[in-house]
C-alpha cells in the first residue's frame, strides 16, 4: 500500500511523526507544494493520512504551502472528489466536521486536544505533562498499529481500546476517547 502523509511542519505537532515515521513505500509531504501536486500526489496513493492542527474547512497549512491568495486549508473541499478514492485518516481539531460534511471514508478525530490552551479551551483540567502523554501515547499506538496491521477497522478498535485505559487518570486522554472515529 502507498501511503502519502500530508502533515505540515510544525513543531507543535510533531509528536504526530510515530504515526507515520516507520511505514513502508511513504511519501511524506511538509510543505512547499502547490494543491495542484497535493492532487496528484493523492493519485498515486492508496492511502493518505492527513495531520496537523485544522479547522472544520481542513488542516491548516501554517504557512507552509505556497499559493495565491495564501491556502488556510491545504486540504479543502476541492480535495474531496479525489479523497473519496482513497483510504484516509484524519487528525487534526474538528476533522469530524470536514470528513462528515463531505461524506469521506476513514478514520478521523474530533476535537482532539494537544495543547495545554485547547485543554482550557474545551474546559479540561490538565497539565503539561498529561497533554503530552495523551499525545505521544496516541500516536505511539496508532503508528505501531498501522505498521502491525494496515487495516483501519481494527487500527481504530485496537487504538481505542489500548488508548483509553488511561482515561480515568488523564482528562486528556478521556476527553480525545470520545471524540475517534471511523467509518466506512
Amino acid at each position: 500500500m502507498k501511503t502519502l502523509v500530508i502533515h505540515p511542519q510544525d513543531p507543535t505537532t510533531d509528536f504526530l511523526k510515530p504515526i507515520y515515521q516507520a511505514l513502508p513505500d511513504t511519501t511524506v509531504v511538509t510543505g512547499g507544494v502547490f494543491k495542484d501536486e497535493i492532487i496528484d500526489l493523492i493519485l498515486q496513493h492508496d492511502r493518505v493520512i492527513m495531520l496537523g492542527h485544522g479547522a472544520p474547512s481542513g488542516p491548516l497549512s501554517v504557512g507552509r504551502f505556497p499559493g495565491d491568495p495564501p491556502p488556510w486549508n491545504i486540504i479543502d473541499h476541492s480535495m474531496v472528489p479525489y479523497l473519496r478514492r482513497t483510504e484516509n485518516i484524519f487528525i487534526w481539531c474538528h476533522a469530524n466536521k470536514f470528513v462528515e460534511r463531505h461524506y469521506l471514508r476513514g478514520l478521523y478525530s474530533g476535537m482532539f486536544i494537544s495543547e495545554v490552551g485547547e485543554a482550557e479551551y474545551c474546559e479540561v483540567e490538565a497539565t503539561q505533562n498529561q497533554v503530552d502523554i495523551s499525545n505521544y501515547l496516541f500516536s505511539y499506538l496508532l503508528g505501531s498499529q498501522l505498521l502491525i496491521d494496515p487495516d483501519l477497522r481494527g487500527a481504530y478498535q485496537n487504538v481505542g481500546s489500548q488508548y483509553s485505559i488511561l482515561a480515568e487518570s488523564n482528562k486528556v486522554v478521556g476527553y480525545n476517547s470520545e471524540r475517534w472515529f471511523i467509518n466506512g
